[in-house]
């Protein structure tokens, strides 16, 4: 199905202007993965984006996985909650010292709970400690209705949007059949 789509680009050129998140009550554990694991990374991307059309990696092989991980310029951090996943992002180091957040999200089951604001807070104070001048996301329309708010609160500011006109699945993704189950 063709949809028009609008992507965001935001960024946040100096650290002093990251808008913290209040701390939550809820402990939030973040871990790198600092193996390259295939496995890890499609299932937090599938679990993770499904809701949100993220499609573009799905026809991967394990072979292109493992080579998009074993970088050193790629970071992967899981967020836990009680010893569950709950959420990752995805830190890509690229030239002129520009950090680019290339994935950034929570699991369903934890979408609402206020966890959202507080990983973004620990995404971008990552990206400042890998030596960023500049952090960079992107967003788009087909996105969580508050990852762009969230995005702003937290400091970024839009440098640039574009409409694009972009074939989708024609049925809702899912991580696993039958997993939508309204």
């Amino acid at each position: 199905m063709l949809q028009r789509v609008t992507t965001t680009y935001l960024e946040m050129t100096d650290p002093e202007a990251l808008q913290p998140a209040r701390v939550r009550n809820t402990p939030l554990d973040l871990m790198q993965a600092k193996l390259p694991c295939p496995e890890l990374n499609r299932f937090l991307y599938t679990a993770i984006g499904a809701d949100w059309n993220w499609y573009n990696r799905l026809s991967w092989d394990y072979a292109r996985w493992l080579a998009y991980l074993d970088r050193p310029e790629l970071e992967t951090w899981v967020a836990y909650v009680s010893g569950t996943p709950a959420g990752y992002f995805e830190l890509e180091y690229q030239a002129s010292d520009n950090v680019e957040i290339v994935h950034f999200g929570l699991m369903p089951a934890f979408i609402g709970q206020g966890l959202g604001s507080p990983l973004l807070t620990h995404t971008i104070e990552r990206a400042w400690a890998m030596g960023a001048r500049r952090v960079w996301v992107h967003t788009c329309d087909l996105d969580h209705p508050h990852a762009l708010a969230n995005y702003q609160a937290r400091g970024f500011q839009i440098y640039r949007t574009e409409d694009n006109m972009e074939t989708l699945p024609d049925r809702p993704l899912e991580p696993w059949p039958g997993a939508r189950h309204t």
